[in-house]
């Protein structure tokens, strides 16, 4: 196996260009299980760690970019506004793997159970990618495609992802064996967004990739519009109206048994995580009207 260390970005991309087969590797917390069992064995990979282009996050006007190197400690620390992808930063591996693991690890191994990918999918990121041929720019949905697949060409490197910074409460929670240094039986993430009076649910782990739940996200938005919350943001959400929600979320998921879990449990669980997001965003609205 030959591993090519590029010193730049033009220069990783001039090498995936000439070696369209080369796995990247940049934290390697996924790829390095797959080599250990030996499950793939690549014979070309490109260390893309040894430099700074792919660690950069930068704010622009209301929406934010987060390059693919950066890491899950880094979004702890430097980014606690964006507090569902600190959530679910915080909930991966343990804290040697946060330190190396990155973003772009979780676009580029694609598994239903990423952690960070409902919080991207519900921020409708888009997700950047580039080549030698230029850049372009995928929605979320289009970019993963299914069970570890992406629209990712072979010649192309991922970049990063960019979305507008949502306001409203959001907020990321999983289900698993235990509290670390676990694969989630099946997660979820809730944001509001009250700019455009719309409310966003994504889920993990219940389906071939991420999907986020409509007819769930306008039942509540309604609801909210209805209570007056949208303009007043202490007025009550009706529980009928809750449980109705967190229905919809269940029925958006397309489980499967598995050794983790059964379809039947994974519908259980994001019900629950669907009606505990809304009782969690419903009373930081409540604490913000007061504090007003």
């Amino acid at each position: 196996m030959d591993v090519l260390m590029p010193r730049a970005l033009e220069e990783a991309l001039a090498m995936r260009a000439e070696h369209p087969g080369a796995v990247p590797i940049a934290g390697g917390t996924d790829l390095m299980v797959e080599l250990n069992f030996d499950h793939i064995r690549p014979e070309v990979m490109i260390d893309l760690s040894g430099f700074a282009d792919l660690r950069e996050w930068r704010r622009e006007d209301d929406r934010l970019f987060v390059g693919s190197g950066v890491t899950y400690t880094r979004i702890m620390r430097e980014l606690p506004e964006m507090r569902a992808l600190v959530q679910a930063s915080r909930s991966v591996g343990s804290p040697q793997i946060r330190n190396r693991g990155t973003i772009g690890g979780n676009l580029g191994t694609a598994s239903p159970a990423g952690d960070s990918l409902p919080v991207l999918a519900v921020h409708d990121a888009e997700i950047v990618v580039a080549s030698v041929r230029g850049e372009r720019s995928l929605s979320w949905r289009d970019f993963l495609l299914g069970v570890k697949r992406t629209a990712l060409e072979p010649d192309e490197l991922i970049l990063g992802a960019r979305w507008r910074v949502l306001r409203g409460p959001q907020s990321f929670a999983k289900v698993g064996t235990r509290n670390a240094m676990v694969i989630a039986v099946a997660n979820l993430c809730f944001a509001t967004d009250p700019e455009t009076r719309t409310v966003r649910v994504a889920l993990g782990s219940v389906a071939p990739t991420v999907i986020r739940a409509p007819e769930a996200e306008a039942l509540l938005a309604g609801a909210f519009a209805r209570a007056g919350a949208w303009d007043d943001p202490s007025a009550p959400i009706p529980a009928s109206d809750v449980e109705a929600f967190a229905e919809r979320v269940s029925a958006a998921a397309q489980p499967i048994d598995d050794v983790r879990g059964s379809a039947a449990y994974r519908r259980h669980a994001v019900r629950v995580l669907a009606e505990r997001a809304v009782g969690r965003a419903v009373d930081e609205l409540a604490e913000e009207a007061l504090v007003s």
